[in-house]
């Protein structure tokens, strides 16, 4: 990242001493200072997915690369470890608004949530309700002024309001599993711990090639 910023724009909050000692962690699994897509995956035990699934793992992995150089360094790593600490609503959900607005231009359309919802289901597997009726549901319950986008505010107010879309959208990439993970101190090195993984993850109906 290099400035020092979190992915949701705020200062990094994590104390100094614990900085340092993510630092060390950090560095000990990636000693050039730099983690790559493969090794992201790698540690989360989330090989061999579907082109669909893996074109989400990719969404969200530069989502997590704010200076778009292809790796995440420490500063970026250490932004996404404060943005899961610190457990504000708000913040998460600019970072998931963040997540679906794949073309970057500050507002989702029906197009983007359907095709993160189409990827997510094939991480998940089968859901109550299909990509399509989950996108029009949205649509219809936030889309405050019915222009077919959504602003991040619309999302922000309108997904905290209902517990049900919030547990959803929370499903479709579980950033605590993330920190579970890499505080574990080690890569998924078995098929079995690939799969407990992706059991933490929610991702444990994984369709594979």
């Amino acid at each position: 990242m290099g400035n020092g910023q979190s992915i949701a724009g705020d200062q990094v909050a994590v104390p100094t001493q614990e900085t340092h000692v993510w630092y060390r962690t950090f560095m000990t699994e990636y000693p050039s200072g730099l983690q790559t897509l493969h090794e992201f995956k790698t540690l989360l035990g989330l090989q061999g997915l579907n082109q669909k699934a893996n074109k989400h793992i990719d969404q969200v992995y530069n989502t997590f690369d704010t200076n778009k150089d292809g790796f995440i360094d420490f500063l970026e790593f250490i932004a996404a470890v404060n943005l899961i600490v610190q457990e504000k609503m708000e913040q998460k959900l600019k970072w998931y608004f963040k997540l679906y607005d794949v073309d970057g231009s500050g507002s989702i359309d029906k197009n983007e949530l359907l095709d993160m919802f189409v990827a997510v289901q094939a991480l998940n597997g089968q859901q109550t309700l299909s990509p399509e009726e989950f996108t029009n549901l949205v649509f219809h319950k936030i889309d405050i002024n019915n222009d077919g986008e959504l602003t991040l505010e619309e999302f922000i107010n309108g997904i905290a309001k209902d517990q049900d879309l919030l547990d959803i959208v929370y499903k479709s990439f579980d950033l605590s599993n993330v920190l579970r993970v890499i505080s574990n101190g080690k890569e998924p090195d078995t098929e079995a711990d690939s799969s407990k993984s992706l059991d933490k993850a929610g991702l444990g109906k994984v369709k594979m090639k």
